[in-house]
């Protein structure tokens, strides 16, 4: 996983999973529908995925850290399907799901290539008219003492919109909360 120790034991603490419940989760997916079937890319420790599996009928989680996807497949994989996949090549149909969703981990993907690799695969495996949506945080002083020693490649939120467009979204739209600074995402597939 692209996290350091302080990392690793932040993302797996019930403080932070209060925290995705509280305020990431509800910001995040603000007046979206995600339908019937649903991906999440980048779970992690699944404070994400705890909250989504009581959202939708059907939920995907595909996780490239090998020893992180048997942790949710143990704790969660009789109630969601756990993919150990690199989330830039998906092993998923094309145009299955209603929606795909990511928090908080595209400023863990190492270059803008990959990230946009990512929005292409998210675009393929969308139905017509499935949405693309989550959350990831902004640069700060925090952030960066959080990130020592590992991957942090925060998302522009001006050059997201145009991105989202060059991978086949329509309708992007990006906004900054008021008072984290993190920033959330949506687009869908025409």
């Amino acid at each position: 996983m692209p996290m350091n120790e302080a990392h690793r034991q932040l993302c797996s603490s019930e403080e932070w999973a209060r925290t995705v419940k509280d305020r990431i989760l509800p910001w995040a997916l603000e007046d979206i529908e995600l339908g019937d079937d649903v991906v999440e890319i980048g779970p992690g420790y699944g404070a994400n995925l705890r909250l989504l599996v009581d959202l939708v009928p059907s939920l995907t989680s595909v996780e490239i850290d090998g020893a992180t996807a048997e942790l949710l497949e143990r704790g969660w994989g009789d109630r969601v399907r756990v993919l150990h996949a690199d989330a830039a090549r998906l092993p998923l149909p094309d145009a299955t799901y209603s929606a795909v969703v990511g928090f908080t981990m595209l400023h863990h993907v190492p270059t803008d290539a990959l990230q946009d690799r990512i929005f292409a695969e998210a675009y393929r495996v969308l139905r017509p008219g499935g949405v693309f949506a989550g959350s990831d945080s902004q640069p700060s002083r925090e952030l960066d003492e959080l990130h020592v020693g590992d991957i942090m490649n925060t998302v522009d939120p001006v050059e997201l919109p145009a991105r989202l467009t060059a991978a086949g979204f329509s309708e992007p739209a990006v906004h900054l909360h008021p008072e984290s600074g993190g920033m959330r995402f949506r687009a869908r597939k025409a």
